[in-house]
């Protein structure tokens, strides 16, 4: 039997097929690998970034651990500050309650002092004003007796029965001649208007205590027993000194230490 030369022989169609074959599987292959090589390195990098990321995730991890410990600590301690710090408030508050206390019982102490205070000033203002009226009633009275008893020396010195002596006797240590006697001074009490003195007469000393202004002060001298006595009248009582007159009956006008006529100039004689 006899070949066609057109028709290939089983050889020439394997082999053509076998040729074929090989060229797309290998572009295949090359595809695949290129891919695969791709993949790889894609995948390769995405795994080193994740790594880069986890790592500073880590790291940043870490720092925000090491700040939140930081930060729970500052909290502990401003806790314990604060707990501190109320306790201290909660201490003044307590102890400015008690001082406001004790300011009002001393705010009420004061009140009720004051107002006994008052009581007090009032009743010695009452009183100061009643003794104040008495003195002055009192002083109103003696202007009245001083001046009448001027009134009558006058009116004795006008019917000339007897001699008198003016005198002004200031609180000293010397005696003050006084027409025929001496007189001296001792004490003083200007408020009162009274007055304690010592007349020296006939080698002797008498000694009048405690007298008012306007008062009579009568003593006897040597020789005077049966006529009248001499009087002393002060008319006012200063702050260290007298003044008043000194009367002698005219028959004993030349008895006791000194005769009229050689009184001191501190004397008047009329």
């Amino acid at each position: 039997m006899s070949i066609s030369p057109n028709v290939p022989s089983p050889q020439d169609s394997y082999h053509y097929e076998n040729t074929g074959t090989p060229r797309w599987i290998a572009v295949l292959f090359g595809v695949m690998f290129v891919a695969l090589a791709a993949m790889g390195f894609f995948g390769y990098t995405s795994q080193a970034r994740l790594s880069q990321e986890l790592a500073k995730a880590e790291d940043q991890n870490k720092t925000l651990s090491a700040e939140l410990q930081q930060a729970n600590s500052r909290m502990a301690d401003l806790k314990g500050i604060v707990e501190i710090t109320q306790q201290k408030v909660g201490m003044t508050q307590s102890e400015l309650a008690q001082a406001r206390s004790r300011a009002e019982v001393i705010r009420k102490d004061q009140i009720a002092s004051d107002q006994k205070l008052s009581t007090q000033l009032a009743a010695a203002q009452k009183d100061s004003a009643e003794k104040i009226g008495a003195v002055a009633t009192d002083l109103g009275g003696a202007k009245k007796d001083i001046e009448s008893t001027r009134n009558d020396l006058e009116d004795l010195k006008r019917r000339g029965d007897r001699n008198y002596y003016e005198f002004t006797v200031p609180k000293t240590k010397t005696p003050q001649r006084v027409g025929p006697v001496q007189v001296s001074l001792n004490k003083v009490d200007q408020k009162k208007s009274k007055y304690t003195i010592t007349v020296m007469v006939d080698d002797r000393s008498i000694e009048k205590k405690d007298k008012t202004a306007g008062e009579p002060v009568q003593f006897y001298v040597k020789g005077s027993r049966g006529a009248s006595p001499y009087e002393i009248v002060v008319f006012d009582v200063g702050k260290n000194q007298i003044t008043g007159y000194l009367s002698t009956p005219k028959e004993a006008g030349s008895g006791g230490t000194a005769a009229p006529t050689a009184a001191a100039p501190a004397t008047k004689p009329s």
